[in-house]
């Protein structure tokens, strides 16, 4: 799958440059971007899957849909390619009709299909090195063969062992020694370099495929007639989520496609549909998933702690993940506090929203002088710089935080009289420490108080 390349979408087009493209949306979602991977595509190799082929004006989605999901079920390379080709270009398209034809409700079995693509590739997808080795056996140690294991593979021959003359060993051992060279020679085809086992370049277009699917399934998430659909389909949940997970040594396109993917769906998801009575294929709990988010929430790779920081924030708002999140919240609000100290506007943003949504279940006034930064900087985003104060605000209308935010008053009545912008907001938060009538220290020192 080629790798996407936001910032150069535009590039072909003469003089006048192409709107950039909607957030998210992979190379090639404008008539520009679409116009250079076409030139691209005529001088690319063939084994790469990227869009390689063009659909027809004629092509009907009804009428290849079973096509689409038995080729994807074939397990043929050729049939593969055509359907995730086709599927991408479909996926791509966004002012054309033919997109809207392409949803999940339309094409039975697709996800299900696209979905064991990737359950293929991860079947294989530990490298050699991280699995468990086998354990050394000392026992007989000076014993040729101990019976043991693989002692006897490891000589390297399937040939019987050599007899130190003709009449020794009884018909047992020499009937036992035969069926065990029998069985070496019939099982030799589950090793894992055997004949039916993919050798490098095999495994490398089975990971063509499988970023391939996931970049189908994250341009599906993009669609609002798709998103109730993928939001409660255990296996898809349990597929992405277990993508994140094994972040440190997945594909880095199929991780990012997976987190991409459930923060669109994270206004509609709900935790516990790991622990409900739907079909469960990879015995992914509530737990896990929460905890594969915090490792991409603090993974150093900015795409992936943004976006997991911006699912957290989406997330929460549903009352009914609050208790599987509170555990988490002490660590999740230091990680956000922590990006918020980045000079990535983008990262600053996404910590931002979240803390926005976060507030409400549990805050305190430690990263005020960072939300402060963001305020005064400015955020060249100016909803950050918005939300960031009403941030701010609902801290002082909590009476604990009130003594705290007090040593901020001359800054925050600064940023009253020289921005308009949130002038009404800081005189609310200067009106919450100063003029209650349960607050006496602040009644002394406050500029609005008597």
């Amino acid at each position: 799958m080629q790798k996407r390349e936001q910032g150069k979408s535009g590039g072909a087009a003469g003089g006048n440059a192409a709107p950039p493209p909607k957030r998210g949306r992979p190379f090639g979602s404008t008539a520009a971007s679409v116009a250079s991977a076409s030139a691209a595509d005529s001088v690319a190799p063939s084994t790469l899957l990227g869009p390689s082929l063009q659909i027809h004006n004629s092509f009907s989605v009804e009428q290849n849909n079973k096509r689409i999901v038995l080729a994807l079920q074939s397990g043929l390379k050729s049939e593969l390619t055509w359907a995730l080709n086709t599927l991408t270009l479909l996926s791509f398209k966004e002012k054309d009709d033919m997109r809207k034809d392409a949803c999940l409700a339309k094409i039975p079995g697709l996800l299900d299909a696209l979905l064991q693509i990737i359950d293929d590739w991860r079947d294989i997808a530990l490298p050699k090195e991280l699995r468990k080795g086998q354990r050394t056996r000392t026992l007989g140690a000076n014993s040729v063969v101990t019976g043991f294991g693989n002692e006897y593979e490891a000589l390297g021959s399937i040939a019987l062992l050599p007899q130190s003359g003709l009449g020794s060993g009884s018909a047992a051992e020499i009937s036992g020694q035969k069926n065990t060279s029998k069985r070496r020679r019939s099982e030799w085809w589950l090793d894992e370099d055997g004949l039916f086992n993919l050798d490098d370049e095999g495994r490398a277009e089975k990971q063509q495929c499988a970023v391939a699917a996931s970049n189908i399934i994250r341009n599906f998430s993009f669609m609002p007639e798709n998103e109730i659909a993928m939001a409660q389909h255990r296996h898809c949940l349990e597929t992405v989520f277990q993508c994140i997970e094994d972040h440190i040594v997945e594909d880095e396109e199929l991780v990012t496609n997976a987190i991409e993917t459930i923060v669109n769906l994270a206004p509609l998801l709900d935790l516990r549909i790991f622990s409900s009575p739907k079909p469960s294929y990879i015995k992914i709990t509530e737990k896990r998933a929460v905890q594969a988010i915090m490792g991409m929430l603090g993974s150093q790779v900015k795409a992936w702690h943004c976006a997991a920081a911006e699912f957290l924030g989406r997330m929460i708002i549903n009352p009914d993940n609050e208790p599987l999140l509170l555990p988490f919240v002490p660590q999740i609000y230091k990680r956000l506090v922590d990006i918020l100290s980045l000079q990535a506007f983008d990262a600053q943003a996404a910590a931002i929203g979240a803390l926005y949504n976060l507030v409400d279940v549990n805050m305190d006034c430690r990263a005020v002088d960072r939300i402060l930064k963001v305020i005064k900087t400015p955020h060249p985003v100016p909803e950050v710089c918005r939300k960031a104060a009403m941030i701010i605000e609902h801290l002082a209308s909590d009476p604990q935080n009130r003594t705290s935010l007090l040593a901020y008053e001359n800054t925050f009545a600064e940023i009253l009289f020289s921005d308009g912008r949130h002038s009404d907001t800081f005189a609310r938060i200067l009106f919450e420490l100063t003029s209650k009538p349960n607050n006496k220290i602040a009644a002394a020192r406050g500029i609005w108080g008597m």
